[in-house]
């Protein structure tokens, strides 16, 4: 019979090691952003939303 008890805590600790991975990218490129030099010339790019309907 399958041990799903086994399974789930298996799966509990890749979950909390991927989001120790993501939370430390995540800090990194924040301090990576606050590090960097500001831009001069800050750009803005529109997006527009195909799906709606607004005019």
């Amino acid at each position: 019979m399958t041990d799903y008890k086994k399974m789930y805590f298996q799966l509990a600790a890749k979950v909390a090691d991927v989001m120790d991975i993501l939370l430390k990218a995540q800090r990194e490129g924040e301090k990576e952003y606050m590090d960097g030099e500001p831009f001069p010339e800050g750009k803005v790019m529109v997006i527009q939303d195909e799906s709606c309907e607004c005019e």
